[in-house]
């Protein structure tokens, strides 16, 4: 593909350092439809990003549009803040129906405001105010948000230290196979918990991520989340699974945790939950653990109703019929795991492990440089691709949950040149 030099001045000289995807992606993108993303010269590329996971069904989804544009067009309602609407009633119905009664999860449902990182402060503040206690466990390479109490709770060090100030009050602990295998799951955590001497106070909640997404890809065991859940009810700490890029259905089930069987005491939830990339966020939790004050957490745009309705549609297109979705996210799954397994066969020396469930996977490198070489070589190839893990080190596939195995086939195709090119 050629790409002309866009003009990129006023991205440049206006808009602040802090810019980051632009710089692996130096395009100026126009329209989006489905998988595909164009820039203002007619360039197509095939997106494996989704928007980081806030587009499970793609761009400009036609159904979520339709139902969006109708909303917009009789004058619904936009702002409400937490206000009553038949937009906000509509997606709590839906949400009750379709999703929480089929998997008999008993949550009550708060709209803390429109971010992930939002989700995740209204989480652990509620955690604090129940239990009564400030320390929070998280994990190593955890990633949970960059205001300041998610920040607290997440293992990057270039994140954590944009901070400014000192992260209190939350202590990490070895993730799912830290170690390799060769330390007890829960050894160093429990022995800390049991100990008077150890200095760890008593934690008011864990948080974790089934897939750390951010992290680098790495999955937990079914059997590590439900151990991980006993030592929480044991030890009187609430559990709170962050699903803000996991959930929706990017590991099959609507909800990641599912696979394992356990049900958290706290969920968080965002990106894919309006279905079409508009902000909005969830925090989910057992109903004997609602004892906000009325206004006692709350915020200008926590009632975004242009987004329940583009949620709502989702929910009914896809997820109102049970488990199609999740069969056809783990069909394109399988498709991944075969193209990547190929990929690994034809470059033992350098793929380090690859690994992923659904329809988001990783493939590490021991060169840690190459991953971000990869992704560059795909853009050049109209593949847009993204790496995650704390030195860039993963490739990082995050394709659209309605993608066509043709489009899937495709990407792949171009992922295994832009490896071999990279070499």
């Amino acid at each position: 593909m050629t790409i002309t030099q866009p003009d990129l001045s006023v991205f440049e000289t206006v808009e602040s350092e802090v810019r980051s995807y632009c710089r692996g992606w130096p395009t100026v993108f126009d329209r989006a439809h489905g998988s595909r993303m164009y820039d203002e010269d007619g360039h197509e590329y095939l997106d494996f990003f989704a928007g980081a996971g806030s587009l499970n069904y793609g761009h400009n989804n036609p159904v979520l549009k339709r139902a969006l544009i109708d909303y917009l067009e009789r004058d619904g309602v936009t702002h409400g803040l937490d206000m009553s609407t038949t937009a906000k009633r509509a997606f709590l119905e839906s949400f009750q129906n379709w999703i929480l009664r089929p998997r008999d999860l008993p949550y009550k449902v708060m709209f803390p405001g429109p971010t992930g990182t939002n989700a995740v402060e209204a989480a652990l503040k509620l955690a604090r105010k129940v239990k009564g206690r400030e320390a929070i466990v998280s994990f190593t390479n955890a990633f949970h948000g960059m205001s300041l109490g998610s920040l607290a709770v997440t293992g990057n060090a270039f994140k954590r230290a944009g901070a400014g100030i000192p992260l209190v009050h939350g202590t990490p602990m070895p993730f799912d196979n830290y170690f390799d295998g060769q330390v007890p799951d829960f050894l160093w955590f429990e022995r800390l918990l049991e100990d008077q001497g150890s200095g760890l106070n008593k934690p008011a909640a864990v948080i974790v991520e089934t897939v750390q997404g951010e992290g680098g890809i790495n999955v937990a065991r079914p059997e590590w989340l439900r151990a991980l859940s006993e030592l929480c009810a044991r030890q009187d700490m609430l559990l709170i699974v962050d699903d803000i890029q996991m959930g929706c259905g990017r590991t099959g089930a609507f909800f990641s945790f599912e696979e394992s069987g356990i049900t958290p005491d706290i969920v968080t939830v965002s990106k894919s939950i309006s279905g079409y990339g508009l902000p909005m966020a969830l925090t989910l939790f057992k109903p004997e653990l609602d004892i906000w004050e009325p206004g006692e957490h709350n915020g200008t745009f926590r009632g975004n109703n242009p987004a329940f309705v583009t949620a709502t549609a989702a929910l009914e297109a896809y997820w109102a019929d049970g488990s199609a979705m999740e069969k056809q996210t783990r069909s394109r799954g399988e498709q991944i795991e075969q193209a990547l397994i190929a990929i690994t066969e034809e470059n033992l020396a350098d793929v380090r492990e690859y690994r992923g469930r659904g329809l988001v996977w990783g493939m590490e490198f021991h060169d840690k440089d190459r991953a971000g070489r990869i992704a560059r070589r795909a853009f050049e190839l109209g593949l847009l691709i993204e790496t995650s893990g704390p030195e860039s080190e993963v490739v990082k596939l995050l394709p659209a949950l309605t993608i066509t195995p043709d489009e899937l086939d495709e990407g792949l195709t171009t992922l295994a040149r832009a490896v071999r090119e990279t070499a």
